[in-house]
Parts: C-alpha cells; structure tokens; sequence
C-alpha cells in the first residue's frame, strides 16, 4: 500500500483533472439564450419590431432582478394552470413570458386588445394570463404589504418621519385617491359610484411609510363615499380603537401631555388621538400655521406614494372600461403589492425616474368638521413643543 501523503496527492491531481474537464464542458456547451432576447425573437406583434433598440428596463419600467423575483413568486400557481396558453408560434407560454404579458398589460394600461397586439396574442389570453397573476400575487404576495410587527421597524419608521419634518412619534400618513372608471348604465345602483366630482370611481385608501411604502389599504368603496366615511369602515380603524394598532410607547410632552403614536392625514379626515389633521380656518396663528407646514411636508410621503403607483401602473390611473366591481380591488392591491415590491427590493431603475405629488387631478379638498377633543388638546401642545424645540433639518 502506498503512502497516505502519496495517496492525498493523487487523488487531488484527479479531483483537479475533474474540474477541468468539467469547466472545458461548459465552454463548450452553448450558452443558453437570454430570456429577454428569445422572447422578444418569438412574438409576433408590432413591439417585436422596436424591441432590438429597446432594452428590457424601458419596456416594463423594473429590473431584471425584480423581474425574476415576482416571476419566482408567482411560478408554481402560474404553471399549474397555464396548460392552454400557447402563443402565435405553437409554444406554450413560460413563466417568464406570461409575468411579462401581465406586467405589460397592469403598467401600460393599454386595453386587452392593444396589448394583445402588440404581442401578437389574442385579447382573451392577454386577460386569462393577467387574471392568473393576479391571482397568484394575490396568493404569494402578501407578505410584502403588512404593518410593522416589531418595535424595532416602527422605531426606525418614527425616527424616519420625525427627520421630515420634526413631528415626533409619527407612524405613517394617510390619504385617499379614485380610480376611475366607467360602468353599464342599466343599472340606477350604479349610481353610489359617483363621486362629488361625477366621476365613476372607486376609493382607494393607503397608509405609507417614509420610504413610500404602503403599510394598509382599503379599496373597493364607491367614490361617492367621504373619506370620513371610508376610514371609520375600514378594518385600521376597528384594530386602532381595539388598541391593537398605534399602541407603542407614548412620548411625554411638556406640561404632562402624553403623545400617543399616530398617523397624519389631510383636512378630510377626523381628528382624533391616533390621527392627527391641520388647522382649518382663515384666522390661523403663526404657530398653527408652522405645524400645518410641518403636517404637510411629513403626509406628502403618502401623496407621492399615490402619485408613482398610478404612474407606474397605469392600468389604475386612466379609466377602466366597465370594470367587473368585484375585481378591480383585487387588480389595485397587487399593483399596491408590485409598488412595495419594488421598494423592498431596492429597485434602482426609478431612481432617474421623475414623479409627481398629484395622484387625484380635478378633485377638491374635502373636510371634516369632527374634532375630538382630548385630540385637539394634544394638537396645541404639539404645536407649541415645536414652535420652541424644533431646528430645522
């Protein structure tokens, strides 16, 4: 028997003789086409033609890496109940091929059928592919829009807010946006979906982050429905008067005045402890009116949130033809959930994107005359801690 010495050098030359072999095999082997590339070769529509002086980020508005990610999430419901799908060449359709059909059809906003052309796909299987990502994301997704669970996070999101603007134990700002639409006139019910501009709307309520990022939605109401009205129905509200939201420590203010945590809002919500609104008036002091500047700049988080998700996925921002009522909800929260998604990721695409702050053109401010009044009491001492304390940023 030879030596182990002998033996270990041996055996190492043949593990390295492996692994040139090995890497010599995949030299040789041909690379597999880029997804991107063969997809763009196999469809048959007018964007096949534009598609080799485009890349794949103008396209669809994400990165790659976000791309494969939603498709990772949504691959196994996705496959299971794509069998029929084939397109215009006799292949049945990939995970990739159907998450890019939909991506295109919830960002564009075209309809089924311009969106079908320019895939070279029929407008039925433009809307079977977009429902079963929809419900996929539904069923996948989900975990990407939920509330703070630790106190760790809502920490990090109170010191975030208070570098704002210098509202102190802030948790998030809220505020409310229409998605248009227009429906069957047969029916006089259609009526309640009229709102105070005569829009046909849906409502869409959010709470954001500082980082844009949605924490609770509540969607699906008729838009003839006041904001007061859409909070007080909405499950935030229920858990929050339950004292199983917005019930972390409370900072001491001077004089006593303890400050719960909370959430900002514009004039057309109630005030109340947890939700903190601007001054109304016209004979404001200028203590009052420096807060309403500092509420303003701390809740416009939320106006621009509304604003980049209807610009990035369009199919919400223009106006959807005779939606079904019962889907259109399910189709705005995973645009919600794609938005956060996006976020989580740290997608760099957007970051030489440009965004608005005005998510609902043509809409008047609402206002709600209700104050409570242990609320309002805490507002002046807030405002007052401010007005002495606060260094600009």
């Amino acid at each position: 028997m030879g030596s182990i010495r002998g033996i270990k050098k041996r055996k190492k030359e043949e593990e390295k003789d492996d692994q040139n072999a090995l890497a010599t095999s995949l030299v040789s082997q041909p690379k597999p086409l880029d997804w991107w590339k063969g997809f763009s070769q196999r469809i048959a529509g007018p964007l096949s033609k534009s598609m080799h002086s485009m890349t794949f980020e103008s396209v669809f508005k994400i990165s790659r890496k976000t791309f494969n990610y939603i498709c990772s999430l949504v691959k196994d419901d996705m496959l299971s109940r794509s069998s029929n799908l084939i397109d215009m060449g006799g292949k049945h359709f990939s995970v990739g091929d159907q998450v890019a059909v939909a991506l295109r059809r919830l960002s564009s906003g075209e309809s089924l059928s311009s969106v079908g052309e320019s895939f070279g796909i029929s407008r039925s299987t433009v809307s079977q592919i977009t429902w079963r990502f929809v419900e996929a994301m539904e069923e996948r997704g989900l975990h990407h829009l939920d509330w703070p669970s630790t106190e760790l996070e809502m920490k990090e999101i109170k010191s975030k807010f208070e570098n704002i603007w210098g509202l102190p134990n802030c948790c998030g700002a809220v505020d409310i946006t229409h998605v248009m639409m227009t429906l069957p006139t047969i029916h006089s019910s259609d009526n309640v979906w009229l709102d105070q501009e005569k829009n046909c709307s849906m409502i869409l309520q959010a709470i954001v982050d500082p980082d844009l990022r949605f924490r609770d939605i509540v969607t699906g109401w008729p838009g003839s429905l006041c904001d007061d009205s859409v909070l007080q129905s909405s499950n935030f509200f229920k858990l929050t008067k339950a004292g199983k939201r917005l019930n972390g420590s409370p900072i001491a203010l001077p004089e006593g005045t303890m400050l719960r945590e909370y959430i900002v809002g514009d004039a057309g919500f109630p005030l109340f402890p947890w939700l903190l609104t601007p001054y109304n008036g016209k004979n404001l002091s200028d203590q009052q009116l420096k807060f309403n500047k500092r509420h303003v700049a701390t809740r416009m988080v939320a106006k621009r949130a509304l604003a980049r998700l209807k610009e990035l996925w369009k199919i919400i921002e223009g106006v959807m033809w005779k939606p079904d009522k019962h889907k259109l909800p399910r189709i705005v929260l995973v645009c919600c959930l794609l938005h956060n998604i996006v976020i989580d990721l740290e997608d760099e695409v957007q970051d030489d994107m440009s965004f608005s702050h005005d998510h609902d053109s043509g809409y008047h401010q609402q206002t709600c005359e209700f104050a409570d009044k242990t609320a309002s009491l805490t507002r002046d001492k807030l405002s007052l801690y401010l007005s002495k304390n606060f260094v600009p940023r």
